[in-house]
């Protein structure tokens, strides 16, 4: 099966870009076409991300894109960012993934609550060299993101840290973590505290890699914390305000998460229009039967409009306005249209979609986790409604 033609690499949503943005985008194209898309079923199959590709995103500035320069960073903007997910996705989710994590999640939680010495100490680190993960679920504490049990008690000039985080992403390969505790369970979330945590803290171990449907290169991990000694220096922002650091990131890594939706819809929405070109039925083309054009035609409207989303809120967060709703919406649309024209994919591609043998299934696997992590589509009804509402 051919790869994507170069007919519908473009979007016309690539008009909402700078000339800058468009050469940024199209850097970050040729390097997944040509680095990415080649092992991306090789990886999926093994469940195991290239260490080599790690090692060229920081070589291309992709692990700290918004990072100011002085720390090493690229000094560009959160939609560059999202950009670059958009871009990694198309080729592969699990791509995606992991710098999304580190961009939108990680740095930016560094960017908005670090003091100037942890930036010097880890934001450089973080731009360099050193995957970030950012550990805020467990078992008992998905949705309810602050029902959380691990506590982190206070021992003078450090706390002790004890407790298990569940799906964590990017564990499996971080030297810094980003872990939400309590350190006064009796004011509830307002005990909720961010830690900087790093791999090498004694009491502190990556425990199980998940085993799952999609985007099974990106590790998903368990972290156990048995006395985890850590200085209070360590502390992000301040005592008692972790829940005010999960919600405002959280806010930004959905619009990341956006992105990542529209880059698989489009890799696979290529490939379904290369497949109905290719494919010959009743003496010719299935691509030119109406029935076939009039799925195309819906499926790349909703692409093009979750796409518009997905920019619009990329656009008000860098303006400094607000857009927690605007990314709530983006996250829920995106994820219903990844899932949508992922199984169009598959059914367009018939028996043979629903093979390993060809792309189309991989992009409906990795579509699924959309409505999932981040905030789960329930949870982004509820935001929109109470934005939009009020109290009633």
């Amino acid at each position: 099966m051919s790869r994507p033609s170069a007919a519908h690499d473009a979007p016309r949503a690539l008009t909402t870009l700078t000339d800058e943005e468009s050469l940024f985008r199209q850097s970050v194209r040729e390097f997944a076409e040509q680095q990415i898309r080649p092992l991306a079923s090789e990886m999926d199959e093994a469940s195991k991300f290239s260490s080599d590709l790690i090692h060229q995103f920081f070589e291309l500035g992709l692990m700290g894109i918004a990072i100011p320069e002085e720390y090493g960073g690229q000094g560009g903007s959160f939609f560059n960012s999202i950009i670059a997910v958009e871009e990694l996705s198309r080729a592969d989710a699990s791509a995606g993934v992991i710098v999304d994590v580190q961009n939108t999640l990680v740095n930016n939680a560094f960017l908005m609550w670090a003091s100037e010495e942890q930036k010097k100490r880890y934001l450089t680190r973080l731009a360099a060299d050193t995957v970030g993960a950012y550990a805020l679920s467990e078992a008992s504490s998905g949705s309810d993101a602050f029902a959380l049990t691990t506590r982190a008690e206070d021992k003078g000039d450090h706390y002790l840290v004890n407790g298990r985080k569940l799906w964590i992403t990017n564990g499996a390969e971080a030297g810094i973590f980003i872990v939400f505790a309590n350190v006064a369970p009796e004011k509830g979330y307002r005990g909720i505290t961010a830690f900087i945590v790093g791999r090498d803290f004694p009491g502190f171990t990556v425990g199980k890699k998940e085993h799952k449907l999609g985007i099974r290169a990106s590790s998903t991990c368990e972290l156990i914390l048995e006395d985890c000694a850590v200085k209070k220096e360590n502390v992000l922002g301040e005592v008692g305000r972790g829940y005010k650091i999960a919600i405002e990131t959280l806010n930004e890594g959905r619009i990341g998460i956006g992105s990542q939706m529209v880059g698989l819809s489009q890799g696979a929405l290529e490939y379904a229009i290369g497949y109905t070109k290719e494919r010959r039925q009743f003496g010719k083309a299935i691509a030119s039967f109406q029935g076939v054009q009039f799925q195309i035609a819906q499926i790349a409207t909703e692409l093009e409009a979750a796409r518009l989303m997905v920019y619009n809120a990329a656009r008000l967060k860098d303006a400094g306005e607000d857009f927690v709703k605007e990314a709530a919406m983006a996250k829920l649309f995106t994820s219903q249209v990844a899932e949508h024209v992922t199984s169009q994919a598959v059914e367009l591609y018939g028996g043979y979609g629903y093979t390993r043998d060809y792309p189309v299934e991989k992009y409906y696997r990795d579509a699924k986790i959309g409505k999932i992590y981040e905030g789960t589509s329930n949870m982004q009804l509820q935001t929109i409604a109470k934005l939009i509402l009020g109290d009633v």
